[in-house]
């Protein structure tokens, strides 16, 4: 059949009408979704009256030098009545001895040591669940041994959350040092888009998920969802999916005031991040369904209509000005919602970087998590 001018004007009608179909569900991830978290007032908890007892817990698997490092900005917390819990996850370099010399110090500071079993290979959430037990709080505040708060008024803000006696989960942000290079640009802002997502879902009263580096919820509440029993089979989950299985519309805080921070030292090379992705990938395939599948429908839509864009444009040039301005119409909306969260999140350096990075977010992000989301893990570090 000749391809006469009629009949690629009459063929191009349908990649334009997907384009624009993808487009509407990305314009309305960004205006309904993600403004939420741009218009959201950021407010203090520090200054709260009622400051209840709480136990910050630590897990910790041959983290000698992290803990060495970043220890001390947790046991000197600006803080009434609090623990800190360091379980000692069957390290095998001197992390006993540098928590032994701690202990010394602060007597808020409490381990619990746990031993290899040679039948028994647990994972993080059996560390936590120990940690857990120990605490002599109700109000649990989780973060990681490689993390390190903004200052000292940490535990104050998340604390804070609780203030409303019916919000049993507080979430918070938890950034990763900035440092130079590419790969610290797109952890970084692969990191503000996970955030912005599940701040944006736990202001539309729908919290699918948050990330274990600064998580606070009741002790109460863990032992009515029976912990993590049921995604104990897997290794990664004990943020994500405890959230997933406990959120409710009126239980959910989010506390994301800078003193609320809690920052993180990001992978050094690729091959490590992505070992990082793999690892959390498996578990957002137990999330409850229409969390799947409005998270699939935004990733999806945004990589289909990169794709989209691309390939039109190769196969019928004549478009250009309808791709280009789809593309410039959900880039400028990005930058205009984008900027007072990336404001918010303290990440303001990566706003003129927004072409680039999204466009590699998606591709990588999106690929690294298909070919990864059934595949074995082997650790929880």
């Amino acid at each position: 059949m000749q391809l006469t001018p009629e009949i690629i004007l009459e063929w191009q009608h349908i990649p334009l009408g997907i384009i624009l179909l993808l487009l509407l569900f990305q314009l309305y991830f960004l205006l309904f979704v993600y403004a939420r978290l741009a218009r959201h007032k950021v407010s203090s908890f520090q200054e709260a009256t009622d400051k209840p007892a709480v136990s910050v817990i630590i897990c910790a698997h041959n983290e000698q030098e992290n803990l060495k490092t970043f220890l001390p900005s947790i046991l000197n917390q600006n803080y009434p009545n609090f623990e800190v819990i360091v379980v000692n996850d069957f390290s095998t370099d001197e992390s006993k001895w540098v928590l032994k010399d701690f202990a010394e110090q602060y007597p808020h500071l409490k381990i619990v040591d746990i031993k290899e079993h040679i039948k028994l290979k647990h994972s993080k959430k059996f560390a936590l669940t120990m940690g857990i037990k120990a605490a002599q709080y109700d109000y649990l505040l989780m973060t990681d041994a490689d993390c390190q708060p903004h200052n000292e008024h940490w535990i104050s803000e998340m604390a804070g959350g609780f203030t409303n006696e019916h919000k049993e989960l507080v979430l918070g942000y938890s950034p990763y040092f900035k440092l130079p290079g590419f790969l610290n640009k797109l952890i970084r802002f692969e990191t503000t888009h996970t955030a912005m997502s599940y701040l944006s879902y736990a202001l539309k009263k729908d919290a699918y998920m948050a990330v274990g580096r600064n998580l606070a919820y009741r002790k109460a509440l863990f032992f009515r969802g029976k912990g993590f029993n049921a995604h104990m089979h897997i290794k990664s989950g004990d943020d994500d999916l405890f959230v997933n299985s406990n959120a409710t519309k009126k239980n959910v805080q989010i506390s994301i005031h800078p003193n609320a921070f809690v920052l993180s030292a990001p992978k050094d090379s690729w091959k490590s991040y992505y070992k990082q992705k793999a690892r959390h990938a498996g578990a957002s395939v137990l999330y409850k369904s229409r969390h799947k599948r409005m998270l699939g429908i935004q990733l999806i839509s945004a990589l289909l209509f990169y794709l989209a864009l691309i390939i039109t444009a190769c196969v019928f040039p004549s478009t250009w000005k309808f791709i280009l301005g789809a593309y410039f119409l959900r880039l400028i909306i990005q930058f205009i919602i984008f900027r007072p969260i990336y404001q918010k999140l303290q990440v303001s350096d990566l706003w003129l970087w927004l072409p680039i990075l999204d466009l590699y977010y998606y591709f990588y992000i999106c690929f690294n998590g298909l070919f990864n989301r059934t595949k074995k893990q082997q650790s929880w570090k």
